[in-house]
């Protein structure tokens, strides 16, 4: 129980650590008699320990009596196991802390998620697009104390269910960090928006003019939601896109809420490494097909006089309303 308590503490924005502890007075026999409890549980034969004590208030003792005395009873308790003191590299540390009339100890220490609690800061959309980067650029925000609004364009035809059920799965390992928060996934209907692009615009625009329609979107969202920016997984240089000259072009469609970019300096391991830290990477790497609408010459380098051009062949605010008229929401 104490262990399952842990793991779900340890999710939890602005936690940096917790130890699940066995609680005593401050007397400091009482000290001695909780930390042998726990030490028969703990110590194997031939161990090495080292006492850690921390105190707040004012005590009959100092924090050194409380490890010396600890460290007498442990030894005399355990004759049998042939323990010794190491205070440089200990095989099991025990833990003190005195906080006014009580104490409390302990024998381990689960690290957190560190942090701002959730909530703290304002809301922003997350575009979710279910690979390895989108998610972890989400979780850096969370971490930051913003709740985030997950919101997937589904590019049906241009790709299949398995991309959906994809997303499904990424969100689901997100909400995990978001306890007590709405768990809701935004899908929008982004294919015919698609077909129009590449039916009216040059093809080497096509990623660019898409990304862009998906950042008209998100704003209404944010508008609904009362969100205050959109987060994205864009990096520099990831892709054809994402190049700092078409990032530019993309945050121009955009005007009235920032764009987030948490990973812009992430190379491609270190995103991944962090993906396996916080649950992303497994669902995130599932088989699925790509999108069938990428160029096979795409523009690094657009002119934003020729993107802007490429747009009045386009209908924006009614592919705008359109794609807003067939959200869906998912509950989790």
């Amino acid at each position: 129980m104490a262990r399952e308590a842990s793991l779900a503490l340890s999710r939890v924005f602005g936690i940096s650590s917790l130890s699940p502890a066995l609680q005593t007075t401050a007397d400091l026999g009482d000290i001695a008699s909780g930390s042998l409890s726990l030490a028969a549980s703990a110590l194997r034969s031939g161990n090495s320990f080292a006492v850690r004590c921390r105190r707040t208030g004012s005590h009959p003792y100092t924090s050194l009596d409380v490890c010396r005395e600890v460290g007498r009873r442990v030894l005399a308790g355990f004759p049998g196991l042939g323990l010794r003191v190491d205070l440089e590299g200990p095989d099991v540390e025990l833990g003190v802390e005195v906080r006014g009339d009580h104490a409390f100890v302990y024998t381990a220490t689960v690290e957190g998620a560190g942090g701002l609690p959730l909530g703290t800061q304002p809301k922003v959309v997350g575009l979710l697009s279910g690979g390895m980067d989108s998610p972890v650029a989400c979780w850096l925000v969370m971490k930051r104390g913003c709740p985030v609004v997950p919101v997937y364009f589904d590019n049906t035809p241009f790709t299949d269910e398995a991309t959906t059920d994809r997303v499904v799965r990424v969100a689901e390992a997100l909400f995990e960090w978001a306890v007590g928060l709405p768990r809701r996934l935004h899908v929008v209907p982004h294919g015919p928006s698609l077909a129009e692009i590449r039916e009216k615009c040059p093809e080497r625009l096509t990623c660019l003019l898409c990304k862009r329609m998906m950042y008209r979107v998100a704003e209404r969202i944010a508008d609904a939601e009362g969100a205050d920016g959109i987060v994205t997984g864009e990096a520099l240089g990831e892709q054809a896109s994402q190049t700092l000259r078409n990032l530019r072009v993309l945050t121009a469609a955009a005007g009235r809420y920032p764009i987030h970019r948490p990973l812009l300096g992430f190379d491609k391991a270190e995103t991944e490494r962090l993906a396996r830290k916080i649950g992303t990477y497994e669902p995130s790497t599932r088989r699925a097909g790509a999108c069938t609408a990428v160029p096979r010459r795409p523009a690094t380098s657009a002119d934003p006089e020729k993107v802007a051009e490429a747009e009045r062949a386009l209908d924006i605010e009614g592919m705008v309303e359109t794609a807003l008229g067939g959200l869906r929401t998912v509950d989790f």
